[in-house]
């Protein structure tokens, strides 16, 4: 059987899962995810483990923050007056909200803290700093 190597397109099911036992994410009710491996295009642990796989093959990959979506960057934290957000938007923490940049460029973000005079938005990805776990199926080598 032919094994997946770098540079090789693949699809695979997955299922991504917290330290705790909770499912962040999962291919199983849509279409396998599509990729080159080897090219940057998924978290560097989880690219790591597709090489030697065959089709029709299962593994289950513990992924450490690092090798996921790394440790949460202070930097990407920024207090924004509470004046400058419309009142149409309810400030809870864990909101996601897109915000523009100077550049025009749209960014995720998510509502840290909220206090009388500002609100921390964190540009961080939602699952910076957390150890991740994937249970992956390969379908097929293209």
């Amino acid at each position: 059987m032919t094994q997946v190597k770098s540079g090789d397109t693949v699809r695979l099911h997955y299922t991504g899962t917290l330290s705790d036992g909770s499912e962040f994410d999962s291919s199983r009710e849509r279409d396998p995810l599509e990729f080159e491996v080897g090219s940057g295009q998924i978290i560097p642990g989880l690219d790591k483990a597709i090489p030697g796989m065959t089709v029709g093959d299962t593994k289950k990959v513990e992924i450490p923050a690092v090798e996921a979506y790394g440790e949460p960057d202070p930097q990407a934290r920024q207090d924004v007056p509470r004046a400058e957000i419309p009142d149409d938007i309810p400030l809870e923490v864990g909101l996601q909200l897109q915000v523009q940049t100077q550049t025009g460029q749209v960014m995720p973000v998510t509502v840290h803290e909220v206090s009388e005079e500002t609100v921390t938005l964190d540009a961080n990805h939602p699952l910076a700093g957390k150890d991740l776990t994937f249970d992956i199926e390969l379908v097929s080598i293209a």
